[in-house]
């Protein structure tokens, strides 16, 4: 620094500074994250305390002295020290396909890889084409067919003895898969000019709004065939796949009635003025915009309705969830039932865990160019 003294300049130095903080590396991230001010530092003090406390009962149980073996007497000198993984090897094809016939349980194997490899093709927009929609209908003709035999040499197994993860996955993909474009009409039909068509879906969906799921599910299995002629029958699992499909259309509808809502209404009036009919303008306008505006709301109802699927044990059809129940009738792994459902909870996380993943890359794909930086 400079200072004039009379006619002469003197140079004093200034004190040096600190040098700045360095941040970018694994430590400065750390320090960013976690240990920012005394507030953050403290909570990551104190879970870290938690983890230190929890982890290594957790890990002595599910992994030291856990017993991998479907041995009975090792499972039961072992309980309350380590885990019994060997339930999920005696009681597994049970828990995975429930009552169906232990010798054909090839068929649900094969169906389900099937049904889940057109999940995996569904969710790759180069597949996004009309194409996709008869795929879906030629594989679920392939599924009944092949879980039902009859035909060819397979044996017939009734639908009351499908179970396990292939009935988890045929009311999940059906009810969501046809649920969806009815939910689009319900959301256009709750926004119609017509009073009719409003009311209509007003009424339908407010009403399944206002009832829970196990409501539904006892009123499609035991009263809606109270109403039925003299004479005719409708399976048991076609009643629960109506009920569920119907029940998540409901909450789709409000989910994409959101979307509509929050376009500008000058975009339908642009529309109008170039001459577009109105099937055209929900169709090319907005409706597309509408539904990449509430992917992640879809999605959770998506994931809501995988989950509601163990509600169907009520109406006696044994989905994963039952199905574990059903393994563990046997006194002898009865005891191990924690084990049993550890094993459905890790299936069901895979699964929602994969979809909330493709939930966000989607929302990240679809909202290229528009999505703040």
């Amino acid at each position: 620094m400079m200072q004039t003294t009379g006619y002469q300049q003197h140079f004093e130095p200034i004190e040096a500074r600190r040098p700045p903080v360095n941040e970018s590396g694994a430590w400065a991230w750390i320090q960013r994250g976690f240990f920012d001010g005394p507030v953050n530092s403290l909570l990551t003090v104190v879970f870290l305390g938690l983890l230190v406390w929890a982890i290594p009962p957790i890990f002595n149980w599910t992994i030291w002295y856990a017993i991998p073996d479907a041995d009975n007497a090792a499972c039961r000198a072992a309980h309350g020290l380590g885990a019994c993984w060997g339930v999920v090897a005696e009681k597994g094809r049970l828990i995975l396909f429930g009552r169906y016939p232990f010798e054909e349980q090839w068929r649900p194997l094969v169906a389900s890889a099937v049904l889940v490899a057109l999940l995996i093709v569904s969710c790759l927009r180069t597949f996004w084409r009309p194409a996709l929609a008869v795929a879906w209908v030629m594989v679920y003709a392939f599924f009944f067919a092949l879980m039902y035999g009859g035909f060819a040499g397979l044996t017939t197994v009734e639908t009351a003895r499908w179970g396990g993860l292939p009935l988890t996955l045929l009311l999940a993909s059906v009810s969501l898969v046809v649920a969806f474009p009815l939910a689009i009409l319900l959301a256009l039909g709750r926004q119609s000019d017509l009073p009719a068509i409003r009311t209509l879906c007003v009424v339908f969906v407010e009403f399944v709004r206002c009832v829970p799921l196990i409501s539904v599910l006892f009123m499609a299995s035991f009263i809606l065939p109270l109403f039925m002629p003299q004479g005719t029958k409708i399976d048991v699992l076609v009643r629960v796949l109506v009920g569920m499909t119907l029940f998540t259309a409901a909450y789709l509808a409000e989910v994409i009635r959101g979307g509509l809502q929050a376009l500008p209404k000058g975009q339908v009036e642009a529309a109008h003025s170039l001459g577009l009919s109105y099937w055209q303008i929900q169709r090319m306008i907005v409706l597309p915009q509408a539904l990449r505006l509430v992917v992640p709301a879809i999605v959770n109802t998506f994931i809501g309705a995988f989950k509601d699927t163990s509600l169907v044990t009520i109406v006696s059809l044994y989905d994963l969830t039952g199905a574990v129940q059903l393994a563990l009738g046997d006194a002898d792994w009865r005891k191990f039932f924690i084990e049993g459902q550890l094993f459905v909870a890790a299936i069901y996380f895979i699964a929602c865990f994969a979809m909330s993943r493709y939930s966000q890359w989607l929302e990240s794909h679809l909202n290229t160019g528009t999505r703040r930086q």
